[in-house]
């Protein structure tokens, strides 16, 4: 039986068709992957031509019987233009909808053994502290129990709070969310590389604000990894997030899971910049996306690289699923 994975096109007004293109090139290392690509063949094949990237591709309105060994095959989702070709009159919203609900379809019915969805502007689609991970836990009815993780051999990250303003991730750190975030995180390496993961938590203040009596780590999150090592989870911390990082060969941790977004992600892409993709724990299919944005400084420039695609492509060749 092929393996079947979708690569949702994302946004329009994006560096994504680039990097689609790009990664198509290097094809013979997605090994016994079928891809094909949810999106406008119109839209597609027009920014190419601006890119001058010359590249055969053909349009299909089913995934039935069809042959993706070939020619980028492009999934045809409805796109109207207005002429001349103005990116920015597009609906920008109602498109991206369109090719993550069709990609949440074909996952939900097993068609596809999951997508990638390339970069999105989430100011442009979903209402303010919601992305794509909360998007898709709401539409699997798993919002509150999806994790993202930030993936990478050498190390993983996860931060409890995804999408939140500093000022509102204090009030929004509770012992249920941890617990929820590290459960899903621990079942999924257990599911997907039938290991026990070994999980560092950091704290949130400065220093553990020293463990005071009213701080956060002495009170919500401290007894919350007691209580997941009783229930058998390899697990640490509260750790300094200021140090986390160091000596990570020595620590030997598999995934750090942080209280915010920044915490762990700005020195993860220190270390590992474009070599991680974004996993979304917790859904009832598997979806990645490559670790950064859209890339709208360096649209048309034929710039942008597709290292990080590549690594969400081939994940799927590394696993059972």
């Amino acid at each position: 039986m092929r393996k079947l994975v979708a690569i949702i096109a994302g946004d329009p007004e994006s560096i994504n068709s680039e990097i689609l293109a790009k990664a198509w090139r290097d094809k013979r290392s997605f090994g016994g992957l079928d891809i094909f690509v949810i999106g406008n063949y119109d839209l597609i094949k027009k920014q190419l031509k601006i890119l001058k990237i010359k590249l055969k591709m053909n349009k299909i309105h089913s995934i039935d019987n069809q042959n993706l060994k070939k020619n980028l095959t492009i999934y045809d989702v409805p796109l109207k233009f207005n002429k001349p070709f103005n990116i920015s009159k597009i609906n920008k919203k109602n498109y991206i909808i369109k090719c993550l609900e069709l990609g949440i379809k074909l996952s939900k019915l097993n068609r596809i053994v999951g997508f990638v969805n390339c970069p999105i502007n989430k100011i442009d689609v979903f209402k303010k502290n919601i992305g794509v991970t909360e998007f898709l836990a709401k539409k699997s009815g798993v919002l509150g129990k999806e994790a993202m993780l930030i993936y990478n051999k050498r190390l993983s990250v996860s931060p409890i709070t995804t999408h939140l303003n500093l000022r509102k991730v204090s009030v929004n750190i509770n012992s249920k969310k941890i617990v929820n975030k590290i459960v899903t995180i621990n079942n999924f390496f257990v599911k997907i590389f039938k290991i026990k993961p070994k999980i560092c938590v950091t704290g949130l203040n400065p220093h553990n604000d020293e463990m005071r009596n009213n701080c956060e780590e002495k009170k919500i999150i401290l007894p919350t990894i007691k209580y997941l090592k009783r229930k058998g989870i390899k697990i640490q911390g509260p750790v300094p997030a200021d140090t986390a990082f160091l000596n990570l060969n020595e620590k030997d941790f598999d995934v750090m899971v942080g209280m915010y977004h920044d915490q762990v992600l700005a020195p993860f892409k220190a270390l590992f910049a474009f070599k991680a993709i974004n996993i979304t724990l917790g859904l009832p299919f598997l979806r990645i996306s490559p670790d950064h944005g859209t890339g709208r400084e360096i649209i048309g420039k034929n710039l942008a690289d597709p290292s990080s695609l590549l690594e969400a492509i081939r994940f799927f060749k590394r696993i059972d699923v």
